[in-house]
């Protein structure tokens, strides 16, 4: 039989149970303090309250907001993108100046916009962002694995500079609108570096011809065209 050993008993003897302490009662914050008056006829002391109350009050009652996930700014709540959508997608523009051209998907963006292109020497479409809720995903693809882009192209290349607006008393009745800015150059040598990869890109591709005519033409809808019937 095997019996236990009282070794560890001997070695570090009984603990000692501690008494439970008190619960010590709660400090309760002061609302008021007493102040000193002066004057005879003043009573010598005032009591005057910590937190001042409000000089205006709503007329109105107005419910207050439960902090959600939408209220958070944009640049904290993760972008998630179609599963159809990857690199190499032609993607239909919806909306803007280009609407109706189709344009290659490069990547997403931190923001969760879609960094295109056109290429601009196949439809005149340079690289921009488009937000994912106004372009067509096709079943079309190009294998663009082989394209580096700059690490500069991110929101901030592409945002634009801010003019401030003068006060009515200060500017003038007559002034004209500020122009745009010129297209800089190294945004031109940025476009012609990935429009190069991108068109060797689509040269690789077995139908190369149908797919730079492809590229070139707009999407419009004719008589007797519903979208919700067309596979892209």
């Amino acid at each position: 039989m095997y019996h236990k050993r009282g070794l560890f008993k001997v070695k570090h003897g009984p603990k000692e149970r501690k008494e439970p302490k008190e619960p010590a009662e709660p400090k309760q914050k002061k609302n008021t303090i007493v102040k000193k008056i002066r004057g005879e006829k003043n009573g010598g002391t005032r009591v005057v309250q910590l937190k001042k109350a409000r000089n205006y009050y709503p007329t109105e009652d107005k419910p207050k907001l439960k902090k959600t996930s939408k209220m958070k700014p944009s640049c904290l709540t993760p972008k998630t993108l179609r599963k159809r959508i990857t690199p190499g997608t032609v993607l239909i523009l919806l909306t803007g100046v280009h609407r109706g051209k189709r344009v290659v998907f490069l990547k997403q963006l931190q923001t969760g916009l879609l960094l295109v292109t056109g290429p601009y020497t196949v439809n005149g479409c340079a690289m921009r962002r488009v937000n994912q809720v106004y372009v067509i995903a096709t079943s079309t693809k190009i294998d663009i694995s082989n394209v580096k882009l700059p690490e500069h192209l991110n929101d901030r290349y592409f945002r634009k500079p801010r003019h401030r607006r003068p006060r009515k008393d200060d500017g003038d009745i007559f002034e004209s609108k500020p122009e745009e800015p010129a297209v800089g150059e190294q945004r031109k040598k940025d476009q012609l570096e990935v429009d190069k990869q991108v068109l060797a890109a689509i040269k690789a591709h077995p139908e190369k011809k149908l797919m730079l005519h492809y590229l070139a033409s707009t999407f419009s809808l004719r008589n007797h065209m519903y979208p919700h019937k067309l596979k892209f």
